[in-house]
């Protein structure tokens, strides 16, 4: 497999993506959090929350072991979060959260490339033939 070009556009990716990671702190922090109107839906909001974080962020990163790194991070984040819910006085901790957090990060990762095209370098690659034209 041939190596792939780096991005033309990796410090608006990874911007981006950190600017995502900031929202999922601060959603999970605030006193008035995302209602999902189905039932254990913040369990969903969990799973889309961190499987997108996971995606994104293996798009950018296409070997393994950043994107282990990565995984761990990110389940590491989504645990730490829980305790710090807890200390705020106005969440709760809540060790299925953990749990839809986790499962959001391989899901991301199952739905990352390979299996799945690299949308960011498809966004590039759009904006490199729109520009010729």
């Amino acid at each position: 497999m041939t190596p792939q070009p780096a991005f033309e556009h990796r410090w608006l990716w990874l911007t981006l993506g950190w600017a995502l990671v900031l929202g999922v702190i601060y959603l999970s922090l605030t006193p008035a959090p995302i209602e999902v109107p189905v039932a254990e839906g913040d369990k969903l909001g969990h799973l889309l929350a961190y499987g997108a974080l996971m995606i994104w962020f293996s798009n950018v990163y296409e070997k393994r072991i950043p994107r282990v790194v990565l995984a761990i991070g990110f389940m590491a984040t989504g645990i730490a979060l829980e305790f710090v819910q807890r200390w705020t006085g106005f969440r709760t901790f809540d060790v299925m959260d953990m749990a839809a957090n986790a499962s959001g990060v391989l899901a991301g990762w199952a739905l990352a490339p390979p299996r799945l095209p690299n949308l960011l370098r498809r966004i590039e690659t759009l904006f490199h033939h729109w520009k010729r034209n």
